[in-house]
């Protein structure tokens, strides 16, 4: 297992969630690797995860890379049944929720959590890799922040950070020694704690910090920006997950009006009429 692990990443397949597969795996033959076995791997490698984590984040990436390596002639291809999965609709935070959020932890002594809030709603970055940011990653001065999923992968973006998230990060106590965590969480899992009382002490709905992540892509959809942009903004190697998965559609009935609004509609036709001389010129 650990040679197709190592072709599917040479293919520059998606690298995610590989490191602790491989690890489970070792070098196991792939023959006996079963469908069975897969699903197994899955409750153990994740025992309190939902059937949406094992199939996202073992049987999948399990599958494709054994598919792989078929398709290179090594071994069979198999296919995994996945776990009956129940889709939770998320709620995505807003920039309304995410002041609320930050006023709180800066009032709790907590400046780190709070900017973690407002990092994970600028950047779109998950939990996990906006816990494993590290000061040598950031540069204020340019606005920018290095994720990456894993602390060994090639999987790497540069995030922008606006002017209130500098400031967020600017008012963390700190050192700044350059492998220091940022915001001082091991991980997802010591962040859960402190973010439920500081939703339960502002008043505010209990989102998830996942929730920030909704926010991103949900917010910056409708403010009009392409889902492909969203998505390379944000960090997803798929425009489509984003629609998927991400997108919330307003739930204000009323938005409909706009295809009567004579000055919205005038608006468009004079901004495609400039356009339109514009292409006129270049031509």
């Amino acid at each position: 297992m650990a040679q197709v692990f190592h072709a599917y990443l040479d293919a520059e397949k998606p690298a995610r969630f590989l490191l602790k597969l491989a690890a489970h795996w070792k070098d196991t033959p792939v023959a006996l690797v079963f469908p069975e076995t897969i699903r197994q791997a899955a409750r153990k490698l994740y025992p309190n995860a939902s059937a949406a984590t094992w199939n996202r984040q073992v049987i999948k990436p399990t599958q494709a890379a054994i598919n792989h390596a078929a398709g290179l002639g090594w071994c069979q291809r198999v296919s995994v049944k996945r776990f009956p999965e129940t889709n939770a609709v998320k709620t995505p935070a807003t920039l309304e929720w995410v002041q609320s959020f930050y006023a709180q932890a800066v009032i709790d002594d907590l400046p780190h959590l709070g900017a973690l809030c407002v990092f994970m709603f600028g950047t779109g970055a998950r939990a996990g890799e906006s816990c494993r940011l590290t000061w040598t990653n950031v540069d204020l001065d340019r606005r920018t922040a290095k994720l990456m999923l894993f602390k060994s992968t090639p999987w790497e973006r540069t995030a922008h950070l606006q002017p209130m998230l500098v400031n967020a990060i600017t008012a963390i106590p700190s050192n700044r020694n350059p492998d220091d965590r940022v915001f001082k969480y091991a991980g997802r899992g010591s962040v859960k704690g402190p973010w439920a009382n500081v939703c339960d002490r502002a008043g505010i709905e209990q989102l998830t910090p996942h929730c920030c992540r909704h926010g991103f892509a949900t917010s910056m959809l409708h403010r009009g920006f392409d889902v492909k942009t969203v998505a390379e903004r944000g960090g997803w190697k798929d425009a489509t997950t984003v629609l998927r998965t991400y997108a919330h559609a307003l739930t204000d009935r009323t938005v409909t009006d706009a295809l009567f609004d004579t000055k919205v509609t005038q608006q468009g036709v004079e901004r495609d009429a400039t356009n339109g001389k514009e292409r006129e010129k270049t031509e």
